[in-house]
């Protein structure tokens, strides 16, 4: 049995077991992925999933606080980050109507002109590294990329200083023999984007910028408007810096794997996501605008910094479980962070696991639920606002809006003070010989005053359609959700706007 000894952090193991869980490419090369304190762990060959499944559950409980999700010194080489290529040696296309460009070796290519139903195809030597520099280009497709990555090691494609670009594709897109092409830059292979230009991208019936391996984003300005989602990788997405604005009937920014953003500039309108990907969404930086169904979601989000605005009619931040052998955790260690919740049955921050706050502001205004959880949630630094009141503790759960108990944190009762000796709080006056107070009248025999009809079968005991309370053993609630599983715990709360006096 060959032993494969893995000295590195938590989240090595769990990206390891999370991409098989996500039936990623085992050949796949993935920048490390490191957490704030190194553990060992040891997976044999024959280490089944649930066993490995286990013990990454089991360091994930360990592990108090991470510093940092990725190792993100080896994100980005040095020729991903230079936004001015070198054309030295550089060759010249000019695109034409009905033409197929194809490049076969490794180089820097200067693509110019104006033309429909063109396509540059790349199709190189697995160890090429191709550069296609768009020096005011214009391309028009009815059905098919306007950029095609076949075969390469990675292709860059930069935008030319002081340049605008323009690539479309405005119907549905046709099949290459088995590939299902769907987006208007379409690569099999590592793909990044970079320079000094512009580049808008429009996709009438499918995704703006697709890799099926790494995107990674360096430079540039773009505008995407886009049916599907405007960026996506199927490995990992990462944006060192770039001007974004994205208009998409999906999601603006998708991975399978993971999402790095370490800087930038976002304005998002998406109907689903503004920011997804199935492992791990990292934020250490950029200001990001969002305006969406869901504002980040991932199985592990983690935001060390960075200005997010976010506008949700969901979730503004979810942790779901979108990968085995990770526990859904919403963790924030920087950043300032403002979520605007829409009326109904929405949560600022939700985790289907772990909420923890160590550092960064996060201002929630919400009607209905500003944090929710399923296991626990810690608060140990920062700044935490929920509508226009500081807090204390993240909110277990409220009650018609009220910021009654609270948990996970720094702090008492969230406001409230405990009476003495069965004592009615200061204002309250107990009615003497069990009278009903002034203004109110007894009914007789155990009729309902007029005006009042007892409901069919009694009265619930929270009164609320839909849901049934029953208190557990430590004295919170666990309650059923109209529409979902009621058989599942789930700590949830808020404070309603105006009702602020349950905060600390």
């Amino acid at each position: 049995m060959k032993k494969n000894l893995i000295n590195t952090m938590l989240f090595t193991a769990v990206l390891a077991y999370a991409l098989a869980g996500c039936a990623m490419d085992p050949d796949t090369d993935t920048p490390a992925v490191t957490v704030g304190t190194a553990v060992t762990t040891e997976i044999s060959d024959e280490t089944t999933a649930s066993d490995a499944g286990n013990k990454i559950e089991q360091l994930s409980q360990n592990l108090s606080s991470a510093v940092s999700a990725l190792d993100t010194a080896s994100v980005f080489t040095d020729r991903d980050l230079s936004n001015t290529p070198d054309l030295s040696k550089a060759k010249t296309l000019t695109v034409s109507d009905d033409a197929v460009l194809e490049i076969t070796e490794e180089g820097v290519y200067v693509l110019r002109g104006t033309a429909k139903n063109c396509t540059v195809k790349v199709n190189a030597d697995k160890s090429a590294k191709v550069q296609i520099v768009l020096d005011g280009v214009s391309i028009t497709n009815s059905d098919f990329p306007a950029v095609y990555v076949v075969s390469a090691d990675k292709v860059f494609v930069t935008t030319a200083e002081k340049t605008e670009n323009t690539l479309s594709v405005t119907g549905t897109f046709r099949t290459d023999g088995e590939t299902k092409t769907d987006a208007v830059i379409f690569s099999k292979d590592d793909l990044v984007l970079n320079g000094l230009g512009t580049l808008n991208i429009t996709s009438a019936e499918g995704n703006g910028v697709s890799s099926k391996d790494d995107l990674k984003v360096t430079g540039g300005t773009y505008t995407f408007n886009t049916a599907l989602d405007s960026l996506e990788a199927n490995d990992m997405l990462a944006v060192a810096d770039g001007s974004f604005t994205f208009e998409t009937k999906k999601d603006a920014m998708n991975s399978e794997s993971y999402v790095y953003i370490k800087d930038g500039t976002f304005t998002v309108n998406a109907k689903s996501d503004g920011v997804q990907g199935n492992v791990l969404v990292q934020i250490d930086g950029g200001t990001l605008t969002i305006n969406s169904s869901e504002g980040i979601e991932s199985t592990y989000v983690q935001i060390n910094g960075g200005t997010i605005k976010i506008n949700a009619s969901d979730d503004g931040i979810n942790a779901s479980q979108k990968c085995e052998g990770q526990t859904p955790t919403v963790e924030i260690t920087g950043g300032d962070i403002t979520i605007v919740m829409a009326q109904g049955d929405t949560d600022g921050i939700d985790a289907n696991g772990y909420i923890k706050v160590s550092g960064g502001k996060i201002d929630v205004t919400a009607p209905c639920m500003s944090f929710d959880y399923d296991k626990d949630a810690e608060y140990t630094g920062g700044t935490i606002i929920i509508n226009g009141e500081q807090v204390n503790e993240i909110p277990k759960e409220t009650m018609g809006g009220f910021g009654g108990g609270m948990r996970g944190g720094r702090g008492g009762m969230g406001g409230f003070t405990k009476p003495e000796n069965g004592e009615m709080p200061e204002g309250f006056t107990k009615p003497e010989n069990g009278e009903m107070p002034e203004g109110f009248t007894k009914p007789e025999n155990g009729e309902m005053p007029e005006g009042f009809t007892k409901p069919e079968g009694g009265f619930s005991r929270r009164g609320q359609s839909g849901e049934s309370g029953e208190q557990s053993g430590d004295g919170s609630a666990k309650r059923g959700r109209s529409g979902g599983n009621t058989d599942k715990t789930r700590q949830s709360a808020s404070i309603g706007q105006g009702e602020a006096d349950g905060a600390a």
